[in-house]
């Protein structure tokens, strides 16, 4: 898993890398440009030529690219601080490659920062800068590039004087029309922390922020890539290396620095990481047999409201559990047994006929909720989670307590995972959820991260708060965030039953001995996988069956 950084942690490594005389700012300012105008390049190769023979124009369908109209022409937009900066050195290594630039400050140069204001200077040495007031919207659609490099991931409020072009850069990427935007670190309006674009009043309206095509960001991702609203305003993210903590003596400063930003040791708990699957992991042995893979137990509801249960134990054994049993109530036995081969059937009428089912010690996993009726799960989630065994907990068994949240946190242990879409997140925890909806325009109240990692604190287990920026939590604080959005964008999950399925998948897992959270991560990433592997016309009965290609494609 990679790291996904706040603002302030990734203040706290450049910080100390300048403090221990590892780099200068100078120097990290100008290697952030060189990487924005390197990414620019890799992006679209034909902008990187300054001969006649452009070539295709990589990575985007932009067919004005291949065509020889001169010499190339940017427009970069500088803000008052060190993203400004960084807006002047690209200038500045684009003026050096022939292009024609032009340079427009939002703010005084007099309250630039020290080293945005030396490389301000540089840029005066060579080049005009105007006043933002006098940039002409007009202006966007006779350029090929427009950088905007206007505020960073150090901004706190709305702009709502910058709408205008805001918007015209969004129409422009909408359209696929001239220019391309290129935004330095994260496009402009956007929180770096939680991901969401400022409201323009107290009132939550005109959130607004600019659109690009192309994100260059620096060391690493930073939350806002990937939850709410940054992924689509932020377009493809490239991370540019700028020479922060190469050395093991570098990486110890960056996590000491860490250490002392959050004044605890253990700070895997406020780092939050970015989902990837592990083949090794997934992996099974060759010396051993179905029971050493675990059994999970996935309870169904009544007669015509078992397909979601059966959804979820297909996924379960596909994903590899030894054995999986569907706990049924008496009524409904012959319509499973209708439908299922490789899956066992147990009758489970009641609270005492859970209890004697979990009799066999083999059982090493349960899933409850997915079609089980509030009134069934009622029932049933108080035997479940007294057995001690790992237990995930979705759909019906969490709004079954909708009344009563803390009698539900009262029975859960670290061994649970709670899987709430949004709903069911407001009717468990619903001064987080009204905290995250807030407006804020000056600063977000939380973010959708923060949110989880708050529940799964109170839960006392681990909870994934799904959404396309799904966020997985423990009760430690190590938390994890899969997008799937940008290059892993899935749109076909939105399909009744899919959820069902991605309960069984961490059902599986928790039954081979997978921890909670790493259970919950790894499903999360396998169950996008195997949508995007399957493709449009997806519905939920697919999605266990593209398991076995997923894990073969992983070397699992």
């Amino acid at each position: 898993m990679t790291d996904l950084l706040t603002s302030a942690q990734m203040r706290a490594v450049e910080k100390a890398a300048i403090e221990a005389g590892e780099v200068t700012g100078l120097a990290l300012m100008e290697r952030a440009g060189e990487g924005v105008v390197q990414a620019i390049f890799e992006t679209w190769p034909a902008l990187g030529h300054t001969d006649s023979d452009f070539g295709a124009a990589k990575g985007a369908p932009f067919e004005y690219l291949e065509k020889d109209e001169g010499p190339r022409r940017a427009v970069v937009l500088c803000g008052p601080g060190n993203n400004g900066g960084d807006g002047f050195v690209v200038a500045r290594l684009l003026r050096q490659r022939g292009w024609v630039v032009e340079v427009y400050l939002y703010g005084a140069a007099e309250r630039l920062p020290s080293d945005a204001r030396v490389n301000y200077e540089r840029w005066c040495e060579i080049g005009v800068v105007a006043p933002y007031e006098e940039f002409a919207l007009r202006e966007i659609g006779t350029c090929d590039v427009v950088l905007d490099a206007l505020f960073g991931t150090g901004l706190t409020r709305a702009l709502p004087d910058l709408s205008d072009v805001f918007q015209a850069m969004a129409d422009r990427v909408r359209d696929r029309e001239r220019p391309v935007i290129v935004a330095v670190d994260i496009p402009s309006g956007i929180c770096a922390d939680s991901g969401r674009s400022f409201p323009c009043d107290p009132s939550g309206n005109g959130a607004l922020a600019v659109t690009a095509d192309l994100t260059v960001t620096f060391h690493a991702k930073k939350l806002g890539h990937v939850l709410a609203d940054g992924p689509q305003y932020a377009g493809r993210v490239v991370i540019k290396d700028i020479g922060l903590s190469q050395t093991s003596e570098g990486k110890g400063r960056s996590r000491q620095a860490l250490v002392d930003l959050h004044g605890d040791p253990q700070i895997e708990a406020f780092l939050c990481r970015e989902v990837e699957a592990s083949s090794k992991s997934l992996r099974k042995g060759t010396d051993r047999h179905k029971f050493s893979h675990g059994h999970a137990l996935i309870l169904s509801g009544g007669a015509g409201r078992t397909g979601a249960a059966r959804l979820a134990a297909r996924g379960a054994l596909r994903i590899g559990a030894g054995l999986v049993t569907l706990g049924v109530p008496p009524a409904a036995q012959m319509e499973v047994a209708a439908q299922i081969t490789a899956l066992m059937l147990a009758r489970v009428e009641g609270p005492e006929g859970l209890d004697a089912v979990l009799g066999d010690p083999r059982i090493s996993a349960l899933c409850l909720g997915p079609g089980l009726g509030q009134p069934r799960a009622r029932e049933l989630v108080p035997v479940a989670l007294a057995s001690g065994r790992a237990v995930v907990l979705d759909a019906d068994a969490l709004s079954a307590f909708e009344q009563a949240p803390e009698e539900l946190f009262a029975q859960l242990h670290k061994c649970c995972v709670l899987t709430p879409h949004g709903g069911e997140f407001q009717r468990l925890f619903p001064d987080l959820a009204q905290q995250l909806a807030e407006p804020a325009p000056r600063g977000l109240a939380i973010s959708k991260v923060e949110a989880t990692r708050a529940a799964a604190r109170r839960a006392g287990c681990t909870v994934l708060f799904k959404g396309a920026d799904t966020v997985i939590a423990d009760e430690t604080g190590t938390c994890s965030v899969h997008a799937a959005l940008g290059a892993r964008a899935a749109p076909w999950l939105a399909t009744a039953g899919a959820g069902d399925v991605l309960a069984g998948f961490i059902t599986g897992l928790l039954a081979r001995g997978f921890p909670p959270q790493e259970a919950a991560s790894t499903a999360a990433w396998l169950h996008v996988d195997c949508a995007r592997h399957f493709g449009p016309g997806l519905i939920a009965e697919d999605l266990p069956e593209e398991l076995p290609a997923v894990l073969r494609a992983l070397g699992a």
